[in-house]
C-alpha cells in the first residue's frame, strides 16, 4: 500500500485558503505581508483539485490550532498544553502547541499581558527609562497607552522616545529584564534577535492615549526631536486630519458617530473642520448642528478633548476595516 504524501505547509495555507472561499480568503491576505501573498498565490494557482480528506484534514488542524492560540492567549502555553491534552491526548497536544510555538514564536514578556495595567505600573515605574520603554514595546498597545498616560509627566515623553527609537534588542538583556520581573519564565524560545518598538510601536500606543496625553508627548518630541516627531504625525491620524477623508469617508463617519459628540467635538476645532462636516449633511442637519453648537454654551476643554477622541477612535476603526480611506500623502493616492 503507498503511503500517501502529507501536504506541505504551504500547500495546507492553499488549501485553506480555497476551501475558506475568495471573500475570507482577501480578508486574510489583508493581514499578510507581500512576498507571502505571492507564494500562496502562486500555490493556490497550482492546485488542480483538492479531495475531501484533504480538506477536512486541513480544516480540522486549522481548527485546532485556533483553539490552541486562543488557550494561549487566555492563560499561557501550560494552560493550553492542559486543555488540550485532557481534549485530544498528551502526543496531540504536544504536536500542536509545537507546531504553534515554531510558527508563531510565543514574544518575551507573555507573562505579564494579563496583567492589570495599573499593578504592572506600579511594578515598573521605579525603572529606568529604557527599562519601562523595552517593556512596553513588547505589550499590546492599549496595555502600553494606559501605562504611558500614567507616567510622570517628564517621564512620558522620554519613554515614547526610546520606544520609537529602539531597534534590535538582545536575547540576552531580554532574557535579563524578563528574570527580573518573572523568576520563573523559561529562557526565551527564539535565539534570534527580537525586533520591537521603532515608530509605528509608538504611534499603534499614542493612537489610544487620551488627547492630552497625545499632546503633551508630541509637543516635547516637537522641541527634543523634531524629525522623530514629524514622522510620528505623518503616522498618526488626530482630529483635525478628517479634512483629509474624502466625502463620501466623511458620510460614513457621520453614520457612526453621536451626533452630541459631534457638536461638542466642534467646539473647539478649527472652520475648516466645521465645514468638512456640514457640507457633507443635509442643509436641515447642518443648521441644526450651527444651534447645537451656539447653545451649547462655555464647556470643558478636556470634555472636548475626549469627544473628538471618540470620533478619532471610529475613524480609525472605520480605516481598519477597510470601509473608508485616510489620504495621508506620500503614496496614498487613491486611484478609481
Amino acid at each position: 500500500m503507498v503511503r500517501k504524501k502529507e501536504l506541505s505547509g504551504r500547500e495546507k495555507a492553499a488549501a485553506l485558503l480555497i476551501s475558506l472561499g475568495p471573500e475570507l480568503s482577501a480578508n486574510v491576505f489583508k493581514h499578510m505581508k507581500e512576498e507571502e501573498i505571492e507564494q500562496l498565490t502562486l500555490e493556490i494557482a497550482n492546485v488542480r483539485k483538492i479531495s475531501t480528506s484533504d480538506r477536512e484534514s486541513v480544516l480540522k488542524e486549522f481548527h485546532q490550532m485556533a483553539v490552541a492560540s486562543d488557550f494561549i492567549e487566555q492563560g499561557g502555553i501550560e494552560y493550553a498544553k492542559d486543555v488540550l491534552e485532557r481534549a485530544l491526548g498528551t502526543q496531540k497536544a504536544v504536536d500542536i502547541i509545537n507546531k504553534l510555538t515554531s510558527s508563531l514564536q510565543v514574544r518575551p514578556f507573555d507573562f505579564i499581558r494579563k496583567t492589570d495595567p495599573s499593578q504592572l505600573l506600579n511594578f515598573i515605574q521605579g525603572e529606568h527609562p529604557q527599562t519601562i520603554a523595552l517593556i512596553m514595546a513588547y505589550l499590546e498597545s492599549e496595555q502600553a497607552s494606559i501605562i504611558l498616560s500614567s507616567l510622570p509627566n517628564e517621564l512620558q515623553a522620554d519613554v515614547a522616545r526610546r520606544i520609537a527609537t529602539m531597534d534590535r534588542v538582545s536575547p540576552d538583556v531580554l532574557k535579563e529584564v524578563e528574570q527580573v520581573l518573572e523568576r520563573k519564565l523559561s529562557t526565551i524560545l527564539n535565539q534570534d534577535y527580537s525586533s520591537a518598538g521603532g515608530v509605528q510601536t509608538v504611534v499603534d500606543v499614542l493612537n489610544r492615549v487620551d488627547r492630552g496625553t497625545e499632546k503633551t508627548i508630541m509637543e516635547s518630541l516637537e522641541i527634543d526631536d523634531p524629525e522623530l516627531a514629524e514622522e510620528i504625525k505623518k503616522r498618526m491620524f488626530v482630529f483635525e486630519d478628517v479634512v483629509l477623508l474624502d466625502d463620501r469617508g466623511v458620510q460614513q463617519v457621520l453614520r457612526e458617530i453621536d451626533t452630541g459628540d459631534l457638536a461638542l467635538a466642534l467646539k473647539g476645532s478649527s472652520e475648516e473642520v466645521a465645514e468638512k462636516f456640514q457640507k457633507n449633511m443635509s442643509q436641515r442637519a447642518a443648521e441644526m448642528l450651527k444651534e447645537d453648537i451656539e447653545y451649547m454654551g462655555p464647556v470643558r476643554l478636556r470634555d472636548v478633548e475626549d469627544a473628538q477622541q471618540r470620533i478619532v477612535n471610529t475613524i480609525r476603526k472605520l480605516e481598519e476595516l477597510g470601509e473608508i480611506v485616510i489620504a495621508r500623502g506620500g503614496g496614498d493616492e487613491i486611484i478609481v
